[in-house]
């Protein structure tokens, strides 16, 4: 008998093990759009009691749906594509997770790799391709290395900080069988911050005079509110956020400063310029940094898991490293609140802020106003309403003026910034979250990159909501074209009838008429059960004005 014969004979097929190992892994769904290469795995999967294959209409989607639940859960989202050019079309979404810091498991399938059938034919080196933009990626050569492969893919895309791994299981190796069995999870605990290095974070703080807290990227990732909020209670020290440190802390808060969604030159950022001290809570390089250290300038706190990517405008004085809980725990615990610390000059920066956008948001013309819109959905969203944004000029309206209550409730992509995320996200909040309300904000030209997955939701028996902000041009980048005093060129286009559109998919479709109007669709959507989209025309004309030069002039001239 030959060796080949043999393996067939005995021990488990492999993509039978494979799956085994994913439910270990304690895996709930596949999101995919599968492939001739993908069959023994698919096979396999029809017999899984524990996974559901969720079939999406793009790979893209399907990568961003998997991202999504990583972001939300902390443990692994799965997706599966066939080779060439399903695999092409994870590039994005791979990216997402990891500039986004979204725990995710690409699988991918290729031609067998022993004996060749048809040529080159749609042969990538996906391996190779998905390197730059991966914490790990691995071709299967055998069988009995699928469990170690998993476990360390799954280990690596969730680690601190987390991202996308991705495996590629050949037909080949697919169909071998093995003895081989899946590797138990292993307990692991993030390890504890050196009390040495809190004593002089400590230290630094009680000595200066205007300290504060910026809360990021890192500090929303790893469940730090509580501590945090202890934190700002027991020192009084405000606190503002990055895009993606959004909700670390209810930002209704008196202590609350703002947002850093602009690049500078915000109220926010005058706040930050009054400090002597900056705790940089949760720092991702990934983000634009919400301040510039210089020559001179205030002392920087960088507590994190990791130490800090050093660059031109970001050398911290202390470091901090570990469990971004415990280490704040820890100063929370130490410090003894100083009676000489000032902070009334930023809060007063926050006021002006505050006052700027009131009469902004009751701006009721139409088409609508930005601002206007924010406040309205705000109003119209519960406490725990989940908004998934996807990514266009009303990601900076919504991150400046949108009050985030709770974590993980405002989801925007401060990182690789994609177009064509928001709805995927939404409709994976949507499927962890059934109880929750749950909105995708696009814009026209972002919606319009995965709008396939409208049938996808449907099909799933969501409730959702999504809003188009349309102004039927790629408005952003005229935002920035007319700020760098360009001709009005090239972003504008026609867009289909979005209510016909949606109601082609079995979706409910409305078109906002009036500010009125907006307010009774929103709440009518959220209320109906289904898919609902609102078609809401948009008046982007004053972006130029307030966010480029009316914001930096009020804040300068406090």
């Amino acid at each position: 008998m030959s060796e080949d014969a043999g393996k067939v004979s005995g021990g488990k097929k492999a993509s039978d093990l494979f799956i085994e190992c994913l439910e270990e892994e304690g895996c709930e769904y596949i999101f995919g759009v599968p492939g001739e290469e993908n069959l023994d795995f698919l096979d396999s999967l029809s017999r899984s009691t524990k996974i559901k294959l969720v079939l999406t209409r793009h790979e893209q989607g399907a990568g961003f749906m998997a991202a999504t639940y990583g972001r939300h859960t902390g443990k692994t989202g799965v997706c599966i594509a066939t080779l060439g050019p399903g695999a092409t079309n994870f590039v994005t979404a791979a990216a997402y997770a990891t500039l986004g810091g979204m725990p995710m498991l690409m699988i991918t399938g290729q031609k067998p790799i022993k004996k060749s059938k048809q040529g080159r034919f749609q042969i990538l080196d996906v391996v190779s391709m998905m390197g730059p933009i991966t914490k790990f990626t691995h071709q299967m050569a055998s069988s009995d290395n699928i469990p170690s492969r998993v476990r360390e893919a799954y280990r690596l895309a969730e680690e601190e900080k987390p991202g996308a791994t991705h495996i590629e299981l050949p037909e080949d190796i697919a169909d071998e069988h093995t003895d081989s069995r899946p590797i138990k999870r292993s307990q692991v605990r993030r390890p504890s911050a050196d009390p040495k290095s809190v004593r002089q974070a400590v230290n630094a703080l009680e000595a200066a005079k205007s300290p504060v807290l910026v809360i990021g990227a890192g500090a929303n990732r790893t469940m730090t509110g509580r501590m945090l909020l202890q934190f700002v209670e027991k020192t009084g020290i405000p606190f503002l956020t990055t895009q993606l440190g959004k909700g670390v802390i209810d930002e209704r808060h008196p202590k609350f400063l703002g947002c850093a969604a602009l690049s500078a030159g915000d109220f926010v950022h005058r706040a930050i310029e009054d400090s002597d001290c900056i705790v940089n809570i949760g720092h991702d390089v990934i983000e634009k940094p919400p301040f510039f250290m210089r020559d001179g300038g205030p002392t920087v706190i960088h507590v994190s898991s990791k130490t800090a990517e050093v660059d031109p405008v970001y050398f911290p004085h202390i470091e901090v490293i570990g469990d971004i809980a415990n280490a704040i725990w820890q100063m929370k615990e130490d410090i003894v609140p100083s009676g000489s610390w000032t902070c009334g000059k930023m809060l007063e920066y926050r006021a002006a802020e505050v006052a700027h956008t009131a009469p902004l948001a009751a701006d009721a013309r139409f088409p609508i106003f930005p601002p206007h819109l924010v406040s309205e959905v705000r109003a119209a969203m519960p406490d725990d309403g989940i908004i998934c944004l996807d990514n266009g000029v009303y990601k900076i309206w919504f991150a400046r003026g949108y009050t985030a209550y709770r974590p993980n409730t405002v989801l925007l992509d401060n990182a690789l910034a994609t177009m064509g995320a928001g709805l995927p996200s939404a409709m994976m909040s949507a499927m962890l979250y059934p109880e929750r309300k749950v909105m995708a904000i696009c814009g026209d030209g972002g919606f319009m990159m995965n709008s396939q997955e409208m049938e996808t939701a449907v099909r799933l028996g969501l409730n959702l909501t999504v809003l188009i902000l349309n102004d039927s041009s790629y408005g952003m980048i005229r935002w920035k074209q007319a700020n760098m005093g360009f001709v009005d060129f090239g972003l504008t286009y026609g867009n289909p009838d979005f209510v016909k559109y949606a109601e082609s998919y079995g979706a409910h479709g409305h078109r906002v008429e009036s500010s009125a109007h907006l307010k009774e669709l929103i709440a009518h959507c959220r209320d109906t059960p289904g898919v609902h989209l609102i078609d809401c025309p948009v008046d982007y004309s004053e972006n130029d004005q307030i966010l480029n030069k009316d914001i930096k002039a009020l804040s300068k001239a406090l």
